[in-house]
């Protein structure tokens, strides 16, 4: 079974460590992306991600086909969180493991890369003096609203 899914609750980085770790591998890496309280000088309040969510966890579990057919012997999981995120929260987890460690880090880098090109995921940065969407463009505008 694979875990790629898109989930409303907190996540738990370890649940995705352990459905990755194998005896054969010799790394496990581990990447969680979260809420950062400021972006280039401006001060973020809280960002609400949306999601297209069958097609989201298709399209992470396309990448997960890709990294385990460019790096032979990995497994991956990999969980985006929709809704209101707080400062601190984590919206992403990607845990690869591999025989290597160097396996390991670029497949786990080629997974957020990958994550930002072709999923359908859409992140509203909430800001003291506005407000702003980004993601696929084709869902939501790409211009700042201020309050």
């Amino acid at each position: 079974m694979s875990v790629f899914e898109i989930v409303t609750e907190p996540i738990v980085p370890q649940t995705y460590a352990d459905y990755v770790l194998r005896p054969e591998a010799g790394a496990v890496t581990m990447f969680t992306g979260h809420v950062r309280e400021w972006t280039e000088g401006v001060r973020t309040l809280y960002l609400a991600y949306e999601a297209y969510v069958p097609m989201a966890q298709k399209k992470l579990a396309e990448i997960g086909r890709e990294i385990e057919e460019k790096w032979i012997g990995t497994k991956v999981a990999i969980a985006h969180r929709i809704g209101e995120l707080q400062i601190g929260d984590i919206a992403v987890v990607i845990a690869v493991s591999s025989p290597h460690r160097s396996d390991a880090y670029e497949a786990n880098e080629y997974a957020i890369e990958r994550i930002k090109e072709i999923v359908p995921i859409w992140k509203q940065e909430i800001w003291e003096d506005g407000t702003q969407w980004i993601g696929n463009q084709r869902k939501k505008p790409k211009e700042i609203i201020y309050d």
